[in-house]
């Protein structure tokens, strides 16, 4: 399950930025970048918790402590967006926000629609970038791992260092980038 808040604009030049939030407030902060008709992705996860009377399921953020906003980059918006309570920063370099590319934006949201299983694990700068090709995850793209003889697609949000994996296995893949230019 995901949150996706739309606004009117002019989206073609906006993009997606990360934003660092208080711990436990990723909810909160969404909530009122919505009230200011800010943009917004918040994915969320549901678990079952469990206490020793009784089981509940919950929401849980995805990605803990960030949400993501699509805005044009303005001193105003970015301050309409600073001044939210619960948002700490914008996630970049130097004290600039760094844009986050819209297909992994893209990615994360098309694997949450489809109630694919997928594992949260940790970021990766190694192995081979891969497309899916065909079924309900065509174009989907991520870094390939193996794991106790499994073949995962690792879907990073490469600027906030999070990372989510599902099960290949059944799926066609592609090698995307340098390598599929030495393949072909």
């Amino acid at each position: 399950m995901s949150c996706l808040i739309s606004f009117p604009g002019n989206l073609e030049e906006s993009e997606w930025f990360a934003v660092h939030t208080r711990a436990r407030h990723e909810a909160h902060a969404f909530y009122e970048l919505q009230n200011k008709g800010i943009r917004g992705f918040a994915p969320v996860i549901r678990e079952v918790h469990r206490w020793t009377d009784r089981r509940k399921i919950v929401d849980v953020p995805l990605f803990p402590c960030y949400l993501f906003v699509h805005i044009r980059l303005s001193t105003e918006l970015r301050l309409r967006v600073l001044q939210t309570p619960g948002v700490l920063r914008f996630v970049g370099f130097n004290g600039k926000p760094a844009p986050i590319p819209e297909e992994q934006i893209e990615s994360v949201k098309k694997v949450l629609a489809r109630n694919v299983p997928f594992s949260s694990c940790g970021f990766l700068n190694i192995g081979q970038r891969v497309r899916i090709r065909g079924g309900a995850l065509e174009g989907v793209e991520g870094t390939l791992t193996g794991c106790d003889g499994e073949r995962k697609l690792v879907i990073s949000v490469e600027l906030i260092h999070q990372s989510i994996a599902i099960v290949v296995e059944g799926y066609d893949i592609e090698p995307i980038g340098e390598l599929a230019a030495a393949v072909a």
